[in-house]
């Protein structure tokens, strides 16, 4: 299924982040795509925070990976920008993580290819002549992304 989304500011985006995060099972990997500054990491803080996370949201650029507890799930969100080898996410524990228990955010993933597992879903972030157009691509219908576009 794809999704195409057309949002007009930050607390839209941050509305959907959390409407996709109903979508989400253990196990789920998500590659989120963009420009620098399109949104990704908004997006991924408002998925984190949907899942019900009560801690503040950090973005990772710099510690390139932050863990989550939430009330339903483990989240690892990552931010390979700064990666420059796809073979370094070996020493973030990319494959430990992939245990199935896990929601795994994956921003900029083109700098992890080939070593990344299989995508449940991808976001791609686009800016728009006002505000972002976000496309949504999964593997199965997403109700609470379509209770969203409908509202």
């Amino acid at each position: 299924m794809e999704y195409r989304i057309h949002l007009s500011d930050e607390a839209q985006m941050c509305a959907l982040g959390e409407a996709f995060a109903l979508e989400l099972e253990p196990g789920a990997v998500v590659l989120l795509k963009g420009d620098l500054g399109s949104g990704k990491t908004t997006f991924a803080g408002s998925v984190i925070r949907g899942l019900g996370c009560a801690s503040p949201v950090v973005s990772p650029t710099y510690t390139l990976v932050e863990e989550y507890i939430t009330i339903t799930h483990l989240v690892c969100h990552f931010d390979l920008y700064r990666l420059n080898d796809p073979n370094e996410l070996e020493g973030l524990g990319i494959r430990d993580r992939c245990d199935g228990k896990r929601v795994l955010l994956i921003e900029w993933p083109e700098n992890g290819a080939g070593a990344l597992p299989q995508a449940h879903w991808e976001v791609q972030i686009d800016y728009a002549d006002l505000g972002r157009t976000v496309c949504i691509q999964g593997g199965r219908p997403a109700k609470a992304i379509e209770a969203f576009i409908a509202s």
